[in-house]
């Protein structure tokens, strides 16, 4: 079994999430191939795209979700995914158990009392009615659990009922609440039974995207348990690898495996980005020290392919600000390539500037 080191695990994972070179592609492909961007910050898929695509810009994607084919609904890990309506209907019944699950370990004792199928059967029609804000429709089925916080209620409700949150939230350059309907309203078709099969498409989807990787790292990004008998039903078409721990990495036979020493450069992640996080082993792109950045919504720049800074953009008086903070010492070439890669970001935000954007590095 062949041993793949870190490095070699790095320039995979940059291949395989777009991000060894910006690819020619709709945006629509993008995210199926990608099995969607996080999304819980509304805005941030925007720069996820940007990084991945040539030539994004923020219209197409705005245009995808104004016209229904692109939604934002909780999936993996309970936290909100931008996926095509495609992919709405064929994963969320897949996550739908875990769904629950995670919400009544979260709330147990909040929700002690609490019959979810009635909570489910009570809320969908307020949502089916038109879209609300979750603690909107709780409020309106609160007197049947007093005592229980309106807030906690709604938060029940978006993993028992099956749920989009709709425009303008999400939508470049718009600021709107999270309102809520149910997929099948905003989508027009009912989302069918759960199967062992999609599970199993969703594991070799995660392997063409994130891979090779171990059943840790699977279950990690999913959230989902019970992939052993997934992974055991697929094992005789994945090839396998060894990592520096020794653990057992899946992937699929084609997988793309560039040459250790390919060039990689700069890209800016936005907070939350499935190329950091969707493993339970992120050493092949985070150092140790800095993991536990990743969860507290840190905007990552790459170099060299690992996280080697953070960043942030102030948009004021006609211009747009760049601020990195880098985690490490970057020598002159690096520099100036995330200056360049920084530059180019800002038109995203400030395209027609007042005065001239700016990029700013602070040394680690």
């Amino acid at each position: 079994m062949s041993l793949l080191d870190r490095r070699a695990l790095n320039r995979a994972l940059l291949a395989r999430q777009l991000l060894l070179r910006r690819h020619d592609m709709p945006v629509t492909d993008a995210l199926e191939h990608l099995v969607g961007l996080q999304a819980q910050e509304p805005l941030e898929p925007y720069v996820g795209l940007w990084s991945r695509l040539v030539g994004f810009q923020p219209s197409a994607l705005a245009e995808l979700l104004l016209s229904r084919r692109a939604v934002r609904t909780l999936l993996m890990r309970r936290t909100l995914h931008l996926v095509t309506a495609d992919d709405c209907v064929t994963l969320r019944p897949a996550h739908q158990t875990m769904l629950v699950s995670r919400a009544w370990s979260t709330w147990r004792r909040e929700l002690s009392g609490v019959d979810l199928d009635e909570l489910a059967k009570l809320g969908r029609p307020l949502f089916e009615e038109r879209p609300r804000q979750l603690t909107e429709a709780a409020r309106v089925i609160a007197d049947r659990w007093p005592g229980v916080p309106a807030r906690t209620l709604g938060d029940a409700l978006s993993t028992l009922v099956p749920l989009v949150q709709v425009p303008p939230r999400g939508v470049w350059g718009e600021r709107a609440g999270a309102y809520n309907t149910t997929i099948e309203a905003w989508l027009g078709r009912p989302l069918p039974p759960a199967s062992p099969a999609t599970v199993d498409a969703l594991v070799l989807r995660y392997l063409a995207a994130y891979g090779p990787a171990a059943t840790a790292d699977i279950r990690a990004w999913s959230g989902l348990t019970g992939l052993r008998e997934s992974v055991q039903r697929l094992r005789p078409s994945l090839r396998t690898f060894r990592d520096e721990r020794g653990r057992e990495l899946l992937d699929v036979p084609d997988g793309a495996l560039p040459d250790p020493q390919t060039p990689a450069p700069p890209r800016f992640l936005p907070a939350f980005d499935n190329a950091v996080l969707g493993y339970d082993d992120r050493s092949r792109v985070i150092d140790a020290e800095h993991r536990g950045l990743s969860v507290t919504g840190a905007r990552f720049l790459l170099v060299d392919g690992r996280v080697s800074g953070t960043w942030a953009v102030t948009v004021d008086g006609g211009a747009a600000a760049l601020r990195i903070a880098a985690l490490r010492p970057l020598t002159a070439v690096e520099r100036d390539a995330v200056v360049a890669e920084g530059e180019s970001l800002l038109t995203m935000f400030q395209p027609e500037p007042r005065h001239p954007n700016r990029v700013t590095i602070a040394d680690a």
